[in-house]
């Protein structure tokens, strides 16, 4: 299949030609399109994109979700993959996810890695090999076909946290997920300057608010308060 990567960014430009590359050595010739949704980054991430040869697009409106879906809109691939500005697929991943086609899967993820041999980070990655929705998160990228992506309705743009978690649980009252058993490599720097212990509780108080009903607006008060 034709695949577009769609990488939604914000002030990205110290890691976006890196995560570029990493897409051309691992893709193996197979990517039709890598597209940078950009939401108004005010530093030179648009410039290094464009240098390292993706399409960049402006976002009509800020948020990953509208990113995201503003550049499925925008893409031509048959299938899409969603991959986060500070994260970097597996060696030879096309050929996971066309295998995972093959099996008659209409999408799935990769398992987590983290450029960190923090234990914690170590136990947290290593959950994310099992078919749990509690341990879905947008780090380990997501890929879906434009027909499946399209039934059911994008990501939800009203979502500014949460947005990966609650797509994958739509998607699989549709469709087949599959969790692939090669892990994306996403980078630490948000643990190692927020605190890791720090972080992961703030994360998990978020994740339990957001499934008691706690509104968005709220959920992301306590983001920015505690992590931005």
């Amino acid at each position: 299949m034709n695949i577009s990567v769609i990488i939604p960014v914000y002030n990205e430009g110290e890691v976006i030609a890196e995560t570029i590359e990493s897409l051309r050595r691992a893709g193996d010739g197979q990517l039709s399109e890598i597209i940078v949704v950009d939401g108004g980054s005010s530093d030179h991430t648009a410039a290094k994109a464009r240098e390292a040869g993706a399409r960049v697009l402006e976002a009509p409106q800020k948020g990953r979700a509208c990113q995201m879906n503003y550049g499925a809109r925008e893409a031509g691939g048959e299938l899409l993959y969603f991959l986060h500005a500070d994260s970097q697929p597996p060696p030879h991943f096309t050929a996971s996810i066309g295998s995972a086609l093959d099996r008659g899967h209409q999408a799935g993820c990769f398992r987590l890695s983290f450029d960190d041999d923090h234990w914690l980070l170590k136990l947290y990655a290593w959950f994310t090999r099992f078919d749990i929705d509690a341990v879905r998160f947008g780090d380990q990228s997501l890929f879906i076909t434009q027909k499946a992506f399209g039934q059911i309705g994008g990501f939800r743009q009203d979502h500014i946290v949460m947005e990966d978690q609650e797509i994958v649980r739509r998607i699989k009252q549709s469709f087949s997920f599959e969790v692939l058993d090669r892990s994306v490599t996403t980078s630490a720097r948000k643990y190692r300057e927020t605190g890791i212990v720090k972080l992961q509780l703030v994360f998990s108080l978020i994740f339990v608010l957001y499934y008691m009903g706690l509104e968005q607006e709220r959920l992301v008060f306590i983001y920015k308060r505690f992590i931005q």
